[in-house]
This record gives C-alpha cells, structure tokens and sequence, in this order.
C-alpha cells in the first residue's frame, strides 16, 4: 500500500509453469497488497506451482479465454477486491517486477494514472535479446499508431502496465478483443476517455521460457493494431461510432 492506495499485482498466465516463481520472486511485496493469478486453461503445472508460491488469489479458466479475456478476469477481481492501484505483469520474467515500485508511486502521488514500462526506451530491448524483426514491426506500429492516436508513446505493446482503478472503471474494457489486440484497444480506450499515460525504461530479457507470439500470428496481430488506430482516428472525428469507445456503463 502507498498512501492508502491498495495495489494489486494480477498475472496472466498461460503455461508459465518455468517462469512463474522467478517473476513472482521479485515481486515487490511490501508495498503489493493483493497478487492475482488467472490460469487461461494451461498445459503445464502453473497452478500447481502458484499455490506452492502462496498466491491466495488464482482464477483457473475452464476453457482457454484467449490472452485478452484473460485479463478481462484479471481486472474484474482487482476491482471486486477494491484495488486502488492495479498492475498488470506478465509471469514469464521478460519485464522486471522491481520496476512496480516507481510505476506505482507515480499512480499514488497523482502524477498519472497509467504508467507503461516501455522496452523501447533506451536500448534495453536488442541489449535484452528482443528479435530483430520484432524490434522494427514495433517501431513501424507504433509509429502508425502514434500518428493515428495523435501521441508520442515509444511503444504500445509492452506486458507491464499499471492503472489507477478510476481509469479501468472508466473504460470499456469488456468490450475488447479476447486475442492479444487486447491490449491496444486498452490503450485507445485510456486515451479516448481523456486520461494521459506516462512510460518509465524497463529491460527486457528474451529467452526460450519467455512468452511470445510466432510470425502468423505477429501478422495477425499487426493488422489488428492498425485497425484499432484507424477506428479511434475515426471515432474521434465523429465519423464512425464504436462500442469500445464508449464509456463503462
């Protein structure tokens, strides 16, 4: 807790079995008040290996949800627990916990409301062994993105995120995808509803455990990002209405 704001770090995870304690490891747990896990239905040991961790809090999906309703199950028991801060981390150890510290202290002192722990700033993300083709779609995308949006984020798809529990209430998350353009619909929405977002340095570490999408569906996922620039571009000159635009009802 800072300043009597409750944090609460949630996790989604998918056969994260191998990873999961290192993450959870560094975990910052004097100020964390609540960890959430949801399991979307993996293969492996994760939950086995989550309640050996101690995690009170873990959601096991009985059939896989996809990498965006996973984080739908994620944010709705935060909120049901009255997290004031919310952290999203994912448990494969590609982005540092340590960093929840600073992202948190920015929430609960009123500087911003989201906070993104970006890979793209500095030169943590080829140092951490991030593809090289993955490095220039994201510069592509979020260059796009920013031009569409109207921002000057150094990148919109990082898996380290944290929220003020106002903004994740104000949004209309539910409306979102299930699949992994989740996450920039999220980032729309956050900008769309008027709410700035603020990103610190984070290295990143790519190894044969760390999660991470093949080419297909890369491309499919590039095509999915494009579409929400588009439609926010679109919405916001009035020129097409759309239900992840609206507000939480």
């Amino acid at each position: 807790m800072i300043r009597n704001n409750s944090i609460a770090v949630v996790m989604p995870a998918f056969n994260a079995e191998r990873t999961l304690e290192s993450t959870f490891r560094d975990i910052p747990l004097d100020i964390v008040d609540h960890i959430i896990l949801v399991d979307d239905k993996s293969n492996d040991q994760t939950v086995i290996v989550a309640r050996e961790l101690g995690i009170k809090h873990i959601i096991e999906h009985e059939e896989n949800k996809g990498y965006g309703g996973n984080q739908k199950s994620c944010y709705l028991k935060a909120l049901d627990l009255k997290a004031d801060i919310v952290v999203m981390l994912h448990p494969d150890y590609q982005y540092d916990p340590r960093l929840i510290h600073s992202m948190c202290f920015l929430i609960a002192n009123g500087v911003y409301e989201v906070v993104l722990g970006s890979r793209i700033l500095g030169s943590g993300a080829l140092k951490g062994g991030m593809p090289v083709y993955k490095y220039i779609s994201n510069r592509f995308l979020t260059l796009f993105q920013n031009f569409m949006i109207g921002q000057k984020l150094s990148e919109y798809h990082t898996g380290f995120r944290a929220f003020s529990a106002n903004v994740l209430r104000k949004i209309n998350f539910e409306a979102n995808s299930d699949d992994f353009v989740f996450d920039n619909q999220m980032l729309a929405q956050i900008f769309y509803a008027g709410f700035e977002i603020a990103e610190i340095t984070c290295p990143t570490k790519y190894f044969e455990e760390a999660s991470s999408i093949n080419i297909s569906r890369s491309f499919k996922y590039g095509m999915g990002v494009m579409g929400v620039s588009l439609r926010y571009f679109l919405a916001r000159k009035r020129i097409l209405k759309s239900r992840i635009f609206r507000e939480n009802p």
